[in-house]
């Protein structure tokens, strides 16, 4: 068996375009405003990116820049500039920020309204119950691949490796809603291997280069793999061995390639969605 691959290069792009074809209808130009405090080189290269593919979408994209020295106090009085702009309807504060600034005290501050991020304890809380909200852009990117691969998670049996609030948590609580039964596991769960064995689905979010192995996956399975690790040698891998698990696997997504590029496309479609409901209007 040889695993089917789930080009989210492919996913996204379709994405993005039927996004500039929603903006064009609107009749305004959503409005997103991106900081970042530091010169962190990766997160530097990511905000270009989200800036060009935010301005390809039609969406009016201003990036903010802060020194690393900035102070929580001055951030956060350009947040609060920003919730009472009404021009701007998506806010996205870049992480990891500077050792001094704490992440959730930023995080609240932002208006739920427009928290693209979808990291604010409103909408954290939202997705927990089952209401509207703004969801998290790497979760809500993994569920359309699996639709795009045409999974059905009705009844399936799905496995989580991580529970980060910023992947694990919520790609577990989107995964109940589909109605699949989901396993949450981490670094303290028993007999890892055996666990994934069992799934139809694994989404793998730990942050560890290669940790999930070919054997760790039963035939056919999906596999969404969200990790991205850079190793010594200047190569990227995700956290499941890709080679091992494309003989097990039914389909299966690459790093790079995969869940990468869901992520800023499922921004841009939040900050769409964010600007509808702030300014009341359909399209």
């Amino acid at each position: 068996m040889t695993a089917r691959i789930i080009d989210g290069k492919a996913v996204a792009a379709s994405l993005r375009a039927e996004l500039a074809t929603r903006v064009a209808g609107l009749g305004f130009r959503p409005g997103l405003t991106v900081i970042l405090v530091g010169d962190d080189p990766a997160s530097a290269v990511y905000v270009r990116s989200k800036d060009r593919a935010a301005k390809e979408a039609g969406i009016e994209a201003t990036t903010i820049r802060l020194p690393a020295d900035t102070a929580e106090r001055a951030l956060l009085a350009e947040i609060a500039r920003l919730n009472a702009d009404p021009a701007v309807d998506g806010i996205l504060v870049q992480l990891p920020l500077p050792p001094q600034i704490d992440p959730n005290r930023v995080i609240a501050a932002i208006d739920p309204a427009k928290d693209v991020d979808g990291f604010h304890p409103v909408n954290v809380g939202a997705l927990a119950n089952g209401q509207p909200g703004l969801v998290p852009c790497t979760p809500a990117g993994t569920m359309k691949l699996l639709a795009y691969a045409g999974v059905k998670l009705a009844g399936a049996r799905a496995i989580v490796l991580g529970r980060s609030a910023i992947v694990g948590r919520p790609v577990a609580a989107l995964l109940l809603a589909a109605d699949a039964t989901v396993t949450i596991a981490h670094s303290r769960t028993r007999d890892l291997p055996a666990e994934c064995r069992r799934a139809d689905v694994v989404i793998a979010a730990v942050g560890r280069p290669e940790m999930v192995r070919g054997d760790w996956i039963a035939p056919g399975a999906t596999v969404i793999d969200v990790g991205i690790n850079r190793l010594p040698d200047g190569r990227l891998v995700g956290d499941v061995a890709y080679a091992e698990c494309l003989a097990h696997a039914g389909a299966i997504t690459p790093v790079p390639g995969g869940v990468g590029p869901m992520t800023i496309a499922c921004l841009l479609e939040n900050t769409v969605e964010a600007a509808v409901r702030r300014r009341g209007v359909t399209g």
